[in-house]
């Protein structure tokens, strides 16, 4: 996609700090860390959304997070990370191309866990409950 700042990165165009390459997926430093060591790691096919990225791709992109996470820690000596994908605009996708943040943490940081990026949490009755597992699982 010409407009993609992080095919541009992919493709050679504009620099990235590189740190991990495969024939699916590239990862590199976050040009605006929410701390030191804040790894993108992204398809290098465009695709907006999760659940555009084909099977093979995926499975290449999620085995590059797993092999970076213990190394992305122990480059910044962090006490553990959070990993987060926003898929689509509505979850704050900022970068219309699908990325996983590898987000390094730190004792006494004063961050949240993930579960903080949602807001207030619904009250759901188990009927709802139930509805929705019955929509997921089919």
């Amino acid at each position: 996609m010409s407009d993609c700042i992080f095919c541009a990165i992919v493709d050679g165009d504009i620099p990235g700090r590189i740190v991990h390459e495969t024939d699916h997926s590239l990862a590199f430093l976050d040009a605006n860390p929410l701390a030191p060591g804040h790894t993108l790691v992204v398809p290098k096919e465009h695709h907006a959304r999760l659940d555009e990225v084909p099977a093979d791709a995926a499975a290449d992109l999620f085995a590059a997070v797993n092999d970076l996470v213990p190394r992305v820690e122990a480059a910044v000596d962090a006490d553990a990370t959070n990993i987060g994908i926003n898929n689509g605009p509505a979850a704050g996708q900022e970068v219309d191309h699908v990325h996983v943040h590898i987000v390094p943490r730190f004792e006494g940081d004063g961050g949240s866990p993930i579960h903080a990026v949602a807001g207030e949490r619904p009250d759901l009755s188990d009927e709802e409950l139930a509805d929705i597992e019955a929509a997921i699982s089919g």
